[in-house]
């Protein structure tokens, strides 16, 4: 697994989704004031509707933006064990089933999934519950979360 890498991805990902969303608010901009869509009643509502949309997908592109720019910013410091587990880092973590997941930390871009050599990483971001509670761990520590009212076990089994 290489860090670097996964990092590029999710960095080619975001600028991907940020390009069609791009295009999708234009379009949906477009749609919303377009002459057609001038309410004749108090009952014609595509209009209103059609801005909604663009407002909506205006505020997703300056999200995704916003989360680029600070994966770009992002510092991809070697695994320091003294420090554990940062932003940055590219974790496996094993279930208490015996299942394994490649997770990768980062400041934003949560729930993206990057394929890396035939490997599923997740992207993860230290406001999630998993996220904040393997800040500072270490290889071989246990990481427990609360989902649902069930608490999920993890090992670490690798850091980059």
């Amino acid at each position: 697994m290489n860090k670097n890498a996964v990092h590029l991805l999710m960095l080619e990902k975001l600028e991907i989704d940020l390009d069609v969303l791009q295009r999708a608010a234009q379009t949906a901009y477009e749609a919303a004031t377009h002459a057609e869509n001038i309410a004749e009643n108090k009952y014609d509502t595509l209009g209103l509707e059609a801005s909604y949309l663009a407002t909506g997908q205006a505020r997703r592109v300056e999200e995704i933006r916003q989360a680029l720019k600070q994966c770009r910013a992002m510092a991809l410091a070697p695994y320091d064990a003294a420090s554990g587990i940062q932003i940055g880092a590219l974790i496996e973590l094993e279930a208490e089933n015996g299942t394994t997941q490649w997770l990768f930390l980062a400041p934003d871009a949560a729930g993206l999934k990057l394929d890396h050599g035939g490997q599923t990483v997740t992207v993860i971001t230290p406001r999630s519950p998993l996220g904040a509670a393997l800040l500072g761990k270490q290889l071989d520590d246990e990481v427990q979360i609360n989902v649902g009212g069930a608490v999920q076990v993890f090992s670490v089994c690798e850091t980059l």
